[in-house]
């Protein structure tokens, strides 16, 4: 009996593309229920590109700058490109553009977003100092749906790590990337099952 098709799965970074990379050697699995078919950067020569092209994936850049203000104009462009490669689901990974509610309708219930810290505590940015101030024995990261709120979407998975005393954000970053790395595919995959059941 043929396997069903996977997912078709476009990942989109701004940065080194670490979650990225996660993606895509979990999607080699013959058991993973998608594929990574393209990953997109709004930063000319953002490391991840060149990690993805490694891997085999194909990249495509579309500097926003390139756009002016029309974040618009931009996010369409992303669109087109998202739906020239197949598409079928988005998954952001340290995608550092806050999205326009256009874009977030035209993928509503398929783009995900992965966000350091434990939602819905410290939404935005500098997660880790924020957690370390506050005097949080606990951080991590959570991955949820995207909507026109940032950082507000259902929740699907999150993971936990500790605070640990003298802990600094970078210190504190880098146990939370680990469980990044570690979440991300799994969320992913129980996701893409879900909606192609």
């Amino acid at each position: 009996m043929p396997s069903a098709p996977k997912t078709r799965v476009a990942v989109l970074i701004s940065g080194s593309g670490t979650n990225m990379v996660s993606l895509i050697e979990a999607s080699r699995g013959a058991d993973c229920p998608y594929e990574v078919v393209l990953v997109l950067s709004n930063i000319e020569g953002a490391a991840g590109l060149a990690k993805a092209s490694d891997l085999g994936v194909a990249t495509v850049t579309l500097p926003h700058r390139d756009f002016g203000k029309d974040r618009e104009a931009h996010e369409r462009a992303v669109h087109d490109q998202l739906v020239q490669h197949g598409v079928q689901v988005v998954a952001l990974a340290g995608y550092m553009r806050i999205l326009t509610p256009w874009l977030v309708r035209e993928w509503e219930g398929r783009m995900l977003n992965i966000h350091p810290s434990l939602l819905p505590l410290y939404p935005g940015l500098d997660t880790h100092a924020r957690a370390i101030a506050a005097g949080d024995a606990e951080a991590g990261c959570t991955i949820h749906i995207v909507t026109e709120g940032m950082d507000e979407g259902p929740i699907l998975g999150q993971a936990r790590v500790p605070v640990i005393a003298g802990d600094t954000p970078e210190v504190l970053a880098e146990r939370v990337k680990t469980a990044e790395h570690a979440l991300y595919p799994d969320v992913l995959a129980r996701f893409c099952q879900q909606i192609s059941s």
